[in-house]
């Protein structure tokens, strides 16, 4: 119990102790109320008495007695466990899969049309509900592929070693091998250095910036094949900070200073590079392979990169251009760009040692790509060569190889699309659809030319429901091959323009290609500008693929 002495003028008065069960400010006005009972005492003197500070009325022969007790608290319940959060879903996405399987479901049980075989329906069937899967992706490309091919398998439509043949295809490999060398590019920094070159010698106004990045990327596009890989490993970061840089910022609008046509710009260009080169989209070698089935002519690395060259600087050079007009930067010049490539260059330093035997291994990989066959060394082999070089001399690691995730997976997805689209050849469909076109255009009496610009339309602009070239090319492309052929177009003619198509499609949407996610997930541009502007750049590429194409092509023979 603690004591208070307590003195007041005239009158001696000891008060008897209280207990304070209250907070502290309702203690002090317990006390203030106890001064004011004072008055009460002795009315000769209650005039002159007044509260004097607490200093003043400490007194050995007054005190007033305070006892302090804590307050009787009666404890809460503890609060009951929180129940431990629900585990997220790790299989399948339920409705895209049943997409899938009711596709192939219902076409399964679809009487089968007269000239077609059971089995060979059965795999289309089984081919199409793949093909759904790939699109809607209820699971990873490779996971959806794999239980395609273990349907065929199990309902004996394809033999195991023919449901798995297409992992024997060089194709896939070369593909697989391609990811490896990108790996390289990224690590090493190589990539980063040609792109800040390009940039602090041409980037001082926007345009100049512009065909900066497009050039530099279509310089990396013959060594790294996955567009996703040189968009989002290397040039998405450079784009951006550039952008902000320049103070083209998202979200706080000046997203049309630079870094919207920026964005687009790349974006398009990038659909434009993996056009010209075998090996700069993952999913070009599946053209070739399915041309080798078709119509049994191989199209060569070297035999593309010619066709596609005279086209594809053009594009090259017009779409930023026409980009800049109809959906201009606010900003004109861009004097910092420069300044940040080169400072970011002397950060870099000379050249690393692994970064000049990944140079020293691209010229050799890309010059036997390009030579090799008058030393009788196909593509694949050259690519395992290059890369024997980067593991040797540990610029990439076989462990590093190993968690290349998106390497494998295409390599999987890619070889059942393979195995089954061609086995759907073997199994007569292909020719029955063929012929079953073939008479409903042969029948308007059209020239092969108007035929196959028909062809052409509906095969581009039906990439509009695809998510994928690759998965676009799987379904459609041999059947519009052998369609444009039965009609008299030549083959290996329309065979190249439905692959330079099968790349220059994807600009169409944010979803068509594998840097279209990447570049419009950056939120410079709206989407209804991105399909606005991707339709506007869709007729510019076909008039020039096709108008100024075809008088390269036919000057160099290829019709």
């Amino acid at each position: 119990m603690a004591s208070i002495p307590l003195t007041t003028a005239t009158t001696p008065t000891t008060l008897p102790s209280f207990r304070l069960r209250s907070s502290p400010p309702l203690r002090r006005l317990q006390i203030n109320n106890t001064f004011k009972s004072l008055k009460s005492v002795h009315h000769s003197s209650i005039s002159s008495f007044s509260p004097l500070p607490l200093s003043n009325l400490i007194s050995k022969r007054h005190t007033l007695t305070v006892k302090a007790s804590s307050a009787s608290v009666t404890p809460a319940p503890a609060p009951a466990p929180a129940p431990l959060p629900a585990q997220p879903w790790q299989g399948a996405a339920i409705k895209p899969l049943l997409a899938s399987i009711a596709t192939g479901v219902i076409l399964w049980f679809v009487p089968t049309p007269e000239g077609v075989s059971r089995n060979a329906w059965q795999l289309l069937a089984i081919f199409l509900g793949t093909i759904v899967g790939i699109i809607t992706q209820p699971l990873p490309l490779g996971a959806v592929a794999i239980l395609g091919l273990g349907v065929s398998v199990l309902t004996k439509t394809l033999p195991f070693v023919a449901a798995f043949s297409g992992f024997g295809d060089p194709i896939p490999w070369l593909i697989c091998l391609a990811f490896f060398f990108a790996k390289g590019f990224i690590k090493t920094g190589l990539g980063n250095r040609v792109a800040y070159q390009f940039v602090s010698l041409f980037g001082s106004s926007s345009l100049g910036l512009g065909y900066s990045l497009v050039f530099s990327e279509a310089l990396l596009a013959p060594a790294i094949p996955s567009v996703s890989a040189r968009a989002g490993g290397i040039f998405l970061p450079l784009v951006k900070s550039l952008c902000v840089a320049c103070g083209s910022n998202v979200g706080d609008g000046t997203e049309n200073k630079l870094g919207s046509w920026l964005m687009l710009t790349c974006f398009q260009t990038s659909c434009i590079s993996s056009a010209m080169f075998l090996t700069a989209m993952a999913a070009n070698p599946l053209c070739a392979t399915l041309t080798l089935n078709s119509i049994n002519q191989t199209i060569g690395w070297l035999d593309w990169a010619k066709a596609a060259i005279v086209p594809g600087l053009v594009s090259l050079v017009l779409v930023p251009l026409i980009l800049y007009i109809i959906y201009p930067p606010t900003m004109k010049s861009s004097p910092d760009a420069p300044k940040l490539a080169r400072e970011r260059l002397a950060k870099m330093g000379p050249m690393s040692g692994n970064e000049k035997i990944m140079t020293a291994t691209l010229f050799l990989t890309v010059g036997l790509w390009v030579f090799g066959g008058l030393l009788n060394i196909d593509a694949v082999t050259a690519a395992i060569l290059g890369l024997a070089v980067l593991l040797i001399t540990g610029v990439v690691t076989w462990k590093e190889c190993l968690a290349e995730g998106v390497a494998w997976d295409t390599l999987t997805w890619f070889a059942a699309l393979i195995a089954m689209a061609g086995y759907l050849n073997k199994y007569g469909l292909i020719s029955w659809f063929s012929q079953t076109v073939v008479k409903f255009v042969g029948g308007l009496g059209l020239s092969w030319q108007l035929s196959f610009g028909i062809l052409v339309l509906l095969y581009f602009y039906s990439h509009y429901f695809f998510a994928s070239g690759a998965a676009h090319i799987g379904a459609m492309f041999t059947a519009f091959l052998s369609v444009a052929t039965a009609l008299g177009t030549p083959p290996f003619f329309g065979a190249m323009v439905l692959s330079f198509l099968s790349n220059l499609m994807g600009g169409l949407t944010h979803y068509g290609i594998g840097s279209a996610p990447v570049f419009f997930g950056a939120n410079y541009v709206p989407l209804a500008q991105w399909w606005g502007y991707g339709f506007v750049i869709s007729i510019v590429n076909i008039i020039i693929w096709l108008g100024l194409g075809s008088i390269w092509w036919k000057a160099i023979g290829l019709w």
